[in-house]
């Protein structure tokens, strides 16, 4: 039976726990010493520093994005935009569209499908070329926009209940696990524009660099198009979420329409104009 204790040399991996640090919070997680734990070293208990607040810089910029979704959630934006239905049934011609995107795209644009299947936001940051640590608001505003598309493109796909492509065509058998929620508009391409909406306002400066919006809705598209390829939405779904995401902004960056608590600045603005002063 002893035999089995050879596998307890696998142990040695538990030193990548250390990589904890990298998942949000930044700090390294460490196990104290059992006979003598830090606390208990003469003196230290009583050296107490005092800390009125929780450090601003500690707070994860994913967190505080969500104060700003429950803002826009109360601005009536479900009553003022106006999602058109898709067309009724199977629509052929874009169906035949995605078995020669299947055919021929899927090969070399699978890679991409499987990284993005869970999110996307790290595409971003690494077209800006920026972390969390360096852009700390530049972040929350992308989470915002995740959130934001994430919540206003369930309700249209509740709305309009429409079939996924590889219901109607299950030869496209996607690479991925077909989402449990309908197809249109597609959230990826809602919140993947939406992202570079936020962002082409941050560098809509004087001057402005327009340099950046080409790469960021090329980005925007390209990660809408792998959806397609995957045989997970049509092209009307994409181009719907792209609508939908444009109108959200709309409202995300308008001070009459979004709404906050009195005595509070607007969320959104105040997170764009600490976003725009990360770019000197």
């Amino acid at each position: 039976m002893t035999g089995n204790t050879g596998n307890t040399g696998n142990t040695g991996n538990t030193g990548n726990t250390g990589n904890i640090g990298n998942l949000g919070s930044g700090i390294l997680v460490f196990a104290d010493r059992v006979d003598l734990p830090f606390v208990a070293t003469s003196g230290l208990a009583q050296q107490q520093i005092d800390n009125a607040v929780f450090p601003e810089s500690l707070w994860r910029q994913d967190l505080l994005a969500w104060l700003t979704l429950a803002d826009f959630a109360t601005a009536g934006w479900a009553g003022t935009i106006v999602v058109p239905p898709p067309a009724a049934g199977a629509p052929a011609g874009e169906i035949a569209d995605l078995v020669v995107a299947a055919e021929d795209e899927r090969a070399d644009a699978l890679g991409e499908i499987l990284m993005q299947d869970d999110g996307f936001t790290a595409y971003f940051m690494g077209l800006l070329g920026i972390t969390v640590r360096s852009h700390p608001a530049t972040r929350r505003l992308l989470h915002i926009a995740e959130l934001v598309g994430l919540m206003t493109s369930m309700h249209f796909k509740r709305e309009f209940n429409r079939t996924r492509p590889s219901q109607y065509c299950p030869a496209l058998l996607p690479p991925v696990p077909v989402p449990g929620h309908a197809s249109y508009p597609s959230g990826h391409a809602t919140q993947a524009h939406l992202m570079a909406a936020c962002m082409k306002a941050v560098f809509n400066v004087d001057p402005p660099r327009d340099q950046w919006a080409a790469l960021l809705d090329a980005l925007a598209t390209r990660i809408a198009r792998n959806r397609e390829i995957a045989g997970l939405h049509f092209e009307s779904d994409s181009t719907a979420g792209k609508n939908l995401a444009l109108a959200a902004f709309g409202i995300l960056n308008d001070p009459n329409r979004m709404p906050h608590p009195v005595g509070e600045p607007d969320r959104f603005a105040e997170t764009l104009a600490e976003a725009r002063g990360e770019w000197p």
